[in-house]
């Protein structure tokens, strides 16, 4: 499993001694299990030392015994690792090797009962007719106790008819392989759910709930066109809705990660994956990062990549030109995290909430400026979370709702609500029990339903995975209460601008009473400055047009600009592919050569040996011809004077005329 810190369920000790008691590490002189392979059986032993001993002080074995040399070897390296990091690289390795290891480990640990059994019957029918019927629901209990009666909420708004309490509403259709880590996006009307995490193994499924009949189903992906490509199972990536008709999704760990952040984008239209060909210099390749849409542009921070390094980097996409580009900012950023939560506010404050780190989740609030590019670290107010990570959130105008996480021992059971112009928390409402609710790396989107708001979770882990949808309509009390609260504002002009805004039917009723009064108190005393008023609204409408038609035509001339250098930059690539193709057939030719070239080398060197050899037995052969000419030069001179070989043998003396 790829995760930044260790996930949770039971209290996560609790889960790293079951783990560790099914391992076979349970006994009080643990011992290499036979399980797994010997490395990896090394490795946990070291683990488990390291989580309930501590750093390794022991002697090395000075006995000749390979397998204590290994374990003090393998607990040994672990160094000055914390225990809870022990703890969770345990449960991690354990999952990866053992999947199915929890559901057996019902002899090891209790495992608390949920009261509230949700409703999920995949066989049940959906209506015959034309009429749309609205499923039953049961209620999630809250702290306080308080329930709905189901026939209660069908009559008065159909699927939630009470605010601010998480329902569960029964659906058909094939449920999806529960998960977390996913990604999860709304287009028209239907949530798309892509990729996760289920028992350590990467998924890369698209699925569908209809929002309307409540109905599951799963997407079939086509692969007919020449651009379509096969997606990589990946978790903690993020699902963006764009141009109406795709889906874009960013990041994510997988299994066969590449260098770079990809980008894929799924076209609802021919159900087609595809890679989006970007610009720039992209960022390393990511998950548990927060990608957030600020009009055409994708706003990413942080994460985790794939040697579970903590970044805090910030990046930004432009959906237009698919360019990156990497952004320097000033002031003290926020430490490197995954697993954040994410929000714009006012189409310019970047919000980043919690997230954790190895060893620790956090629960501090950072604001980026994105005219300034400045980070700042300010105050807030009301009920402040407790630290958490795993979290997800969503916006409605001024309202950020945060819904589940975790901090390495529980889930987090509220569900909350910040008011960004405020900086004012409030709780939202509680549940119970280990519900996916209080589960980590759940997705949570707004959809609506009958012109109501409606926030819709799925999935989780909390001790188990987990394929629930709940729901809940926000009442917008807390925001209001949070706006009169007189808390600072992020931006002086809209925090007076929203500390008017209260709940939607408060804005309609004060916003009419204060347009009745003031259009009495222009009658009744600047009646006479009618005229001046309008003769000043109407030059400053006129330079107002005229000012709208330069920037018209300024923008016009840089997309202009934009598209003729995409056109240069497309014909750069296209000849610089040429080129590298020519390049590359020069050096197989050139690599031919120098084969060829090295041969020649080689015979020359042997010629040349040759002719050295050759030398030196021409200068033998003239020695010899020579000594074999002295020779004979001797022998015949001996002969003419001694009358011949035989006469000089039998000692004959020579001749007076010789002599």
């Amino acid at each position: 499993m790829s995760m930044a810190r260790a996930s949770f369920g039971l209290a996560y000790p609790d889960r790293f001694y079951a783990a560790a008691t099914y391992a076979g590490f349970g006994d009080s002189s643990p011992k290499v299990t036979s399980k797994f392979s010997n490395d990896v059986a090394l490795l946990l032993y070291a683990l488990h030392q390291q989580a309930t001993v501590g750093p390794c002080n022991l002697p090395k074995p000075r006995g000749w015994s390979p397998v204590e040399q290994r374990k003090w070897t393998s607990w040994n390296g672990l160094g000055n690792m914390a225990s809870s990091e022990a703890m969770r690289l345990f449960v991690k390795i354990l999952e990866e090797e053992d999947p199915g290891w929890y559901s057996r480990v019902s002899d090891f640990i209790p495992v608390p009962v949920v009261d509230v059994e949700m409703n999920h019957n995949s066989k049940s029918e959906l209506p015959t007719n034309n009429e749309t019927t609205l499923p039953e629901m049961k209620t999630i209990p809250t702290e306080n106790g308080h329930s709905v009666d189901k026939d209660v909420m069908v009559e008065v708004v159909g699927p939630v008819g009470v605010y601010d309490q998480w329902v569960a509403p029964s659906v058909s259709g094939t449920h999806p392989k529960p998960r977390y880590e996913h990604a999860a996006a709304v287009v028209d009307d239907k949530m798309y759910i892509f990729g996760g995490n289920h028992n350590g193994r990467y998924l890369n499924d698209l699925q569908t709930l209809d929002l309307r009949n409540w109905t599951w189903s799963k997407v079939e992906v086509k692969a007919s066109s020449e651009d379509s490509v096969r997606v990589t199972p990946c978790a903690g990536h993020t699902l963006i809705p764009w141009e109406g008709n795709k889906l874009i999704s960013v990041a994510g760990h997988s299994k066969d990660a590449s260098e770079e952040v990809n980008v894929k984008a799924f076209d609802l239209l021919t159900c087609t994956w595809s890679t989006m060909k970007t610009y720039g210099k992209p960022p390393i390749s990511r998950g548990g990062q927060s990608v957030t849409l600020v009009g055409t542009t994708l706003v990413i921070f942080g994460g985790q990549d794939g040697n579970r390094t903590l970044l805090n980097d910030l990046h930004i996409l432009d959906l237009e030109t698919m360019t990156w580009d990497e952004i320097e900012t000033v002031g003290v950023s926020p430490s490197p995290r995954s697993d954040h939560a994410a929000a714009v506010h006012a189409e310019r404050y970047l919000l980043i909430f919690g997230g954790g780190s190895h060893s620790s989740c956090f629960n501090d609030l950072h604001v980026l400026d994105l005219k300034t590019m400045e980070w700042s670290k300010p105050s807030q107010q009301g009920d402040i979370p407790s630290p958490r990570a795993g979290h997800a959130g969503v916006t409605i105008g001024e309202s950020w709702f945060i819904v589940g996480g975790g901090d390495n021992k529980s889930g987090v059971s509220e569900t909350v609500v910040l008011n960004m112009s405020t900086l004012s928390w409030s709780v939202v409402t509680t549940v119970q029990g280990r519900v996916p609710l209080a589960s980590e790396g759940l997705s949570l989107v707004l959809s609506s339903y009958n012109g109501e708001d409606i926030l819709v979770s799925f999935g989780g882990y909390n001790g188990k995975y987990n394929n629930e949808a709940n729901l809940l309509k926000p009442s917008y009390k807390s925001t209001l209460q949070a706006t009169r609260a007189g808390a600072p504002a992020l931006d002086s002009v809209s925090g007076a601008q929203n500390a008017a805004n209260g709940t939607r039917d408060v804005d309609l009723e004060f916003e009419a009473g204060q347009e009745a009064k003031f259009r009495e108190i222009s009658v009744e005393n600047h009646e006479p400055q009618k005229n001046e008023v309008n003769e000043v609204s109407e030059r400053s409408l006129a330079a107002l047009k005229a000012e709208k038609e330069e920037l018209e035509k300024a923008l016009s001339n840089e997309k202009s600009q934009s598209d003729e250098l995409k056109q240069e930059l497309i014909e750069a690539e296209t000849k610089n592919s040429d080129l590298y193709k020519e390049l590359q057939s020069l050096r197989v030719q050139l690599a031919g050569e120098q084969s060829r070239c090295f041969k020649l080398e080689v015979d020359v060197a042997e010629l040349r040996q040759k002719l050295k050899t050759m030398e030196s037995l021409q200068k033998e052969l003239e020695i010899l011809q020579r000594q074999k000419a002295a020779s004979e030069e001797a022998f015949a001179k001996q002969k003419q004077s001694s009358g011949g070989v035989w006469g000089w043998l039998a000692g004959t003396p020579p001749s007076p005329t010789d002599a």
